[in-house]
């Protein structure tokens, strides 16, 4: 083991040349980032759960309340012995080949299967309650770190001047607001990748489609504008893995760069992201609110401040000072290159989210000249496997009433159990 732990912090890969670990040991007269300070991070992110879990109950879910959110969750499906087996025991996605099988032996319509089959996946899935609560949780927390790191950034001299974050490297001595900074954030991204496994899946981008999909200035349905978006945008796993990656990448970029003391650029880079994150989850809550005026204002300004800081300052004011900057006082070693790999990773990340929101922008656009602009029915879900079960409750009520035989699987008389036979609902996507 004693092995293992030299290999693993050898100095010659976390420290510039002729650096060793014995040059940052905290003296009387200075304090350096030390390793095992990172330890503390563990317990907080428990406690910044339970944090959450109070703040939710007592705090955020009264909230909702005063705003007319209801608890009550998505439609239930009818009950049916078939349908829910194939569910639990096969598939909650059947294909084409299936849908057409149930057809047959339930003498069912396939949109009717369709329906059913949606409204089983999302009867598990949490209210617009919950989902307030937490998106008013996340906002809460985003906005005073950010606000922290503005308040504190801006006292120090290299806020703006990147160079002074090299200069005296790595003997830069460690500041209580700096480690304050890092270890609230570290808690909070660990408290987020464990948590992501329990909480709602996010696909921040699905239900944007569902809305570009309907012109709501006619109460019939209208034809999607196109198949291919739905093959563009990620599935519910690649979103979740796509997260999960994020928060892997952000948590491995704190402690490597608290580790080997390259802390002020990366107070600059947490800051810098915290910004659009406030604009995001309050967008979420004035959807779920049902203030869309609200709602599209604060989706316009999170697209313009998330594209801007993420694309444009964040590469020419971040990357350039870690990669050339550096570079030029400083010089590289092995850990310095695997800090900016990691950097420009999430560089690819933030191309990746601005692509699907410059796209969904231009398609609210250019429907919004046929129907009203809903660009960020986004949250209706903007969750990984919601399916927009708002879609069925948007459509016209069902007229005909559900045969005794829609409970057991077996044929009703009209040849569809009860059930509308599909006009007014669409197909899934």
């Amino acid at each position: 083991m004693a092995g293992i732990l030299a290999w693993f912090w050898n100095e010659r890969f976390w420290l510039p040349h002729n650096v060793t670990w014995a040059d940052l040991k905290n003296t009387d007269e200075a304090t350096f980032p030390q390793a095992e300070d990172l330890y503390l991070a563990f317990p907080l992110a428990l406690g910044i759960f339970m944090i959450r879990l109070v703040f939710e109950r007592f705090i955020a879910r009264p909230c909702a309340l005063g705003l007319k959110i209801q608890a009550n969750g998505p439609q239930k499906a009818q009950p049916n012995a078939i349908l829910e087996k194939v569910f639990t025991s096969i598939t909650k996605h059947p294909d084409e080949k299936r849908l057409e099988g149930l057809s047959k032996q339930l003498d069912w319509d396939v949109r009717t299967i369709q329906r059913w089959f949606r409204h089983r996946r999302n009867q598990e899935k949490p209210s617009t309650l919950t989902r307030f609560c937490e998106s008013m949780w996340r906002f809460t927390f985003y906005l005073y770190i950010f606000t922290y790191g503005v308040r504190f950034l801006k006292k120090t001299s290299w806020q703006w001047n990147t160079r002074e974050c090299w200069y005296n490297y790595p003997y830069q001595p460690l500041t209580m607001d700096i480690h304050y900074y890092y270890i609230v954030e570290l808690s909070f991204y660990l408290s987020l990748l464990f948590s992501q496994f329990t909480d709602i899946r996010r696909k921040f981008f699905h239900a944007q489609s569902h809305a570009l999909r309907r012109a709501p200035s006619s109460p019939a349905r209208v034809p999607p504008v196109t198949a291919s978006w739905s093959l563009s945008h990620p599935s519910g796993t690649q979103d979740f893995l796509i997260m999960f990656l994020h928060h892997l990448v952000t948590i491995s970029l704190i402690t490597f760069s608290y580790v080997n003391n390259m802390a002020r650029v990366g107070a600059l880079v947490m800051c810098l992201h915290d910004a659009a994150d406030v604009l995001m989850e309050a967008a979420k809550m004035a959807n779920y609110a049902k203030c869309q005026r609200l709602c599209n204002v604060i989706f316009v300004m999170f697209a313009l401040v998330f594209t801007s800081s993420r694309l444009g300052v964040y590469p020419i004011w971040i990357l350039n000072s870690t990669l050339f900057e550096s570079w030029e006082i400083v010089g590289p070693f092995p850990s310095w290159w695997v800090f900016n790999v990691l950097l420009f990773l999430l560089l690819v990340l933030h191309s990746f989210w601005s692509y699907l929101i410059v796209r969904i922008a231009c398609r609210a656009v250019s429907r919004g000249k046929a129907g009203k602009w809903n660009p960020l029915h986004v949250s209706k879900d903007d969750r990984s496997d919601i399916e927009s079960s708002s879609d069925e409750e948007e459509g016209p009520p069902p007229t005909q009433k559900l045969h005794n035989s829609a409970t057991n699987g077996t044929s009703g008389a009209n040849g569809t159990n009860g059930y509308l036979s599909g006009p007014s609902c669409r197909d899934e996507h």
